[in-house]
């Protein structure tokens, strides 16, 4: 049995560390924002505050690889999310009309999601890290440092713990980054005397300008894809939890007068326009109009030629 600290505790974060404990290790979760979750879905969605989470109230769907991933691995938490309204779906049931045969076949089920909105997902599943025996998660805590020990591998830093803000270093056999694609790690792991992981970035160069809305007569139907370009445009509509769902406007960054769909008068013009999309409006908003823009999609490369950048440290859930 290991002592392992995972560096973050978003989603990846604590899957990462039931995975581990369920496998005998003791694991600590260090979270850098510092609120507890709320006592229910709906207060998590309305004032938790995740501001490490960028797109936390932004549109969010877990495809069906995920779902395959969390029933072999982590089935109490595929139960608790359906317990919390979680919503299943198998998008091969919303063949366009183009096709005539749209009897299910044998295997098609491994498409089948299961979804939520990104508060509900993470209210759940740090419901069962509070209850797992072997993960102390805590929140409030940032990691500002790694601990180096004595090399495994001549000339490569090997990581035999970390240092918080305050101070404090916890010695871990192994420590697991999941600290998402803003992660300080490669430049924890210059300062600690290594060579940082080979990088390459790219801006995406999307804009997303999104809301929720309820409805208690249950989510809209499929009349178009879910994703659907309409020349310079493309609009999202995805359901989530508890008869919730999600309407996005997607643009280039650079086009500037789609700027304005932060109006939530010029989004629901805009929305109204397309026929087949105009029905997703027909619920009570849940949320103020959210927008990001896209930063940069990375690709970080921890061993160079075979070598590991260091050892007993890893990356999960960014790439």
């Amino acid at each position: 049995m290991a002592d392992i600290a995972v560096m973050g505790g978003g989603l990846c974060g604590m899957a990462s560390a039931l995975l581990l404990a369920r496998d005998g290790h003791f694991v600590t979760v260090l979270e850098r924002d510092p609120e507890p979750p709320p006592s229910t879905v709906e207060e998590a969605w309305e004032r938790w505050n995740r501001r490490g989470v960028a797109q936390f109230r932004l549109a969010h769907i877990y495809l069906a690889r995920f779902a395959r991933l969390l029933e072999v691995e982590l089935p109490d938490v595929t139960s608790a999310v359906e317990a919390a309204g979680g919503w299943r779906h198998n998008f091969v049931d919303d063949l366009p009309p183009t096709i005539p045969d749209r009897v299910r076949r044998p295997g098609d089920e491994r498409f089948e999601i299961i979804t939520a909105r990104r508060s509900t997902m993470e209210h759940v599943m740090a419901g069962i890290v509070a209850r797992e025996p072997r993960v102390s998660l805590r929140r409030g805590t940032a990691v500002a440092g790694l601990v180096r020990g004595a090399p495994a591998v001549s000339g490569v830093p090997h990581v035999v713990g970390v240092r918080t803000d305050a101070g404090e270093t916890i010695r871990a056999d192994l420590a697991v980054d999941a600290m998402g694609r803003r992660s300080p790690l490669p430049r924890l792991l210059e300062a600690l005397g290594g060579t940082p992981p080979y990088e390459q970035a790219e801006e995406s160069g999307f804009a997303y300008y999104g809301r929720h809305f309820h409805h208690r007569g249950g989510m809209p139907a499929f009349l178009a894809p879910a994703l659907t370009a309409l020349g310079s445009i493309s609009v999202l509509t995805l359901p989530a939890d508890n008869d919730t769902w999600s309407v996005t406007l997607y643009a280039s960054a650079a086009d500037a007068p789609t700027r304005r769909f932060k109006d939530p008068k010029v989004f629901e013009r805009v929305v109204r326009a397309c026929p087949l999309h105009a029905h997703w409006l027909d619920g009570e908003p849940v949320s103020e109009m959210v927008s990001m823009v896209s930063g940069a999609d990375r690709r970080r490369n921890y061993v160079m030629d075979g070598v590991p950048v260091a050892t007993e440290v890893l990356s999960v859930g960014a790439v």
